[in-house]
């Protein structure tokens, strides 16, 4: 069984997010989505919130299990038995980040491979921080995120303000 990991901070997870794990669960047996713990960024969401709001969002997927995990994420990997790290790719700046994060994956775990996929159309523009930028400023960001993801960000920002 290849079980594959699609590591992230998922603050929050977003449509584009969803897309590629969609995807990723119709190729591998197992796809885990890796919710970073503690990543160097100003985080809107708990990792518990995070965590909920991704499993709300894949309950209709039967093989991708959703776990918050800390440190390396190729040491997280090895823990989980992943063969395979999936990622995502929008536009060309993303190619030239994910191609080093690659290499320097493989050289820290040789037995792990990569597997990109590319973004839907509709999805090429988006990310986790435009879309809390567009909804702090009162943007429309339907059909970027599940319903209960944009409830949560909406009340979120609410209460930030």
């Amino acid at each position: 069984m290849t079980t594959a990991l699609y590591p992230g901070s998922f603050d929050p997870v977003t449509n584009g997010h969803l897309d590629i794990v969609s995807r990723a669960s119709g190729i591998f047996e197992k796809l885990i989505l890796g919710v970073y713990d503690a990543p160097p960024k100003n985080l809107l969401f708990t990792t518990e919130e995070r965590v909920a709001m991704a499993k709300q969002s894949v309950l209709h997927l039967r093989n991708v299990e959703v776990v918050t995990y800390t440190g390396l994420t190729v040491h997280f990997a090895q823990k989980v038995g992943a063969q395979v790290f999936v990622r995502g790719l929008r536009q060309g700046s993303d190619f030239e980040f994910e191609f080093e994060l690659a290499l320097m994956n493989r050289m820290l775990a040789p037995e792990i491979d990569s597997a990109f996929l590319m973004t839907a159309n509709e999805y090429q523009f988006l990310s986790s921080s435009l879309l809390k930028e567009a909804a702090r400023m009162g943007g429309d960001i339907e059909g970027l995120v599940p319903e209960h993801v944009a409830k949560a960000l909406i009340e979120r920002l609410k209460a930030q303000s």
